[in-house]
């Protein structure tokens, strides 16, 4: 198991697998924390300086699995900041779209890869590894295709353009083992009616990290903003 003090703080969360999961290993304790957490915030950091600062702050707040993602020219940068400074952290890399970055990710330290799309060759560059991947997919034609490679957790996305909430309790009436972290258009205002899903393993999301935050460096205003996100996922009294 991962002696990590992030990762011990989610070692009771439970797993609803599929009949023919695909092989455990300790890195797979990064899908037993997004589950645990249930809101992953996604990063898009144009400054590498600022990953730890930010990541802390997501900590500190109550979300300590984050998803910093490539679609910028310091993401891998970032990663590797995130990793090496802020312990706390479960940092994953998302928007990987080739094999090349997925190990380029990892390399960094990355605990989980998150892609937009369904690749072989970043679920295999992923599963050689022993990271878990969610890869991204928005028809019941590359959930089947999901599903032929091994995985069972994926991402819906672009969520409230494919379908939302609507997509996935249709395609849960197909394949109710499938697990969802549906991102792209979720807010506080809709987060609640995916969360209500139970094959939704968590949502994805910047909500919570304001840019005006980020560009002055008001790592009080993320962790309040993370706090606030962390309530959609408790129970009501």
């Amino acid at each position: 198991m991962d002696t990590d003090p992030a990762a011990g703080r989610f070692a009771g969360a439970t797993m609803n697998r599929e009949s023919t999961p695909p092989t455990r290993s300790p890195a797979n304790d990064a899908i037993d924390a997004i589950g645990e957490v249930r809101i992953v915030p996604v990063l898009t950091i144009d400054d590498a300086r600022d990953a730890p600062g930010l990541a802390s702050a997501l900590v500190d707040g109550g979300l300590p699995v984050v998803e910093i993602t490539l679609r910028t020219p310091v993401g891998i940068d970032a990663v590797r900041r995130a990793v090496a400074e802020v312990p706390a952290a479960i940092v994953g890399a998302g928007s990987v779209t080739t094999a090349v970055a997925a190990a380029t990710a990892i390399d960094a330290g990355a605990r989980f890869i998150v892609s937009p799309g369904l690749d072989e060759g970043v679920i295999t560059t992923a599963r050689d590894r022993g990271v878990p991947m969610i890869p991204g997919i928005a028809t019941a034609t590359e959930l089947m295709r999901a599903m032929i490679l091994g995985v069972d957790v994926v991402k819906l996305f672009p969520a409230e353009v494919v379908g939302g909430v609507g997509m996935i309790t249709a395609l849960s009436a197909v394949w109710p083992d499938v697990r969802f972290m549906p991102t792209g258009g979720i807010s506080p205002v809709n987060a609640g009616n995916y969360l209500a899903l139970r094959q939704v393993l968590a949502v994805g999301g910047s909500w919570m990290v304001p840019r005006s935050a980020v560009a002055s460096g008001d790592w009080a205003a993320v962790t309040a903003a993370a706090t606030a996100a962390a309530e959609l996922t408790q129970e009501p009294a």
